[in-house]
């Protein structure tokens, strides 16, 4: 797989970065979101990638994260009540759509800056806003910030993790040590950020 991955970096940047956006879409898409990782496809990037992709990632990944939020935000709007009822709103849970709604209500466009590091809710907070009739400026506005922060948060540790694979002994994988090292890192902020929002 590691072999598979190294081919895979040596394709243009352009082709990489498309393909990591359309990941992202499909991240920001409740149901679908909890399918494709978007944390682990990011630090995959930053593995198989090269130095001078870095700006390139993030505006992949901002890129992508803000048109899935826009389209689901856009199906919130319209389809809300609908999806609620449906058997998509049954797989989802009762019990997660009140919660995003009562987020919204207590922080309103601000919690979409920190959305991103809720998993499910990332994908779920965009639909209730739309459903909930909140500007689309201000939604935009709040989840550009929270999707930048986001995307720079895994860059970074994707960085240092691929840094820190050149000083461990024995030459082991970029990706991997990539991977895991930014994984387990990721796992710990985004713990704090549940905990802090005591989110369920």
């Amino acid at each position: 797989m590691t072999q598979w991955l190294a081919q895979v970096g040596e394709l243009p940047i352009g082709v990489l970065m498309g393909a990591l956006g359309l990941v992202m879409v499909f991240d920001a898409v409740p149901l679908l979101g909890v399918l494709v990782p978007g944390d682990v496809a990011i630090l995959a990037a930053v593995g198989v990638g090269r130095p001078a992709t870095g700006l390139a990632t993030f505006v992949a990944v901002l890129a992508g994260c803000l048109a899935g939020w826009s389209l689901s935000f856009l199906a919130g709007r319209r389809y809300a009540e609908h999806l609620r009822r449906s058997r998509i709103g049954a797989w989802i849970g009762e019990s997660r759509w009140s919660a995003a709604e009562g987020i919204l209500h207590r922080g309103g466009g601000r919690m979409m800056m920190v959305a991103p590091f809720l998993p499910v809710f990332n994908a779920l907070l965009p639909l209730a806003a739309g459903g909930l009739r909140m500007s689309y400026r201000r939604f935009l506005a709040c989840a550009t910030v929270g999707g930048a922060a986001w995307a720079g948060l895994y860059l970074a540790l994707g960085t240092a993790s691929r840094s820190l694979a050149g000083l461990l002994p024995g030459s082991p994988s970029p990706l991997l040590v990539t991977m895991a090292v930014g994984l387990v890192l990721a796992a710990v902020v985004l713990l704090g950020a549940r905990r802090r929002l005591r989110v369920v």
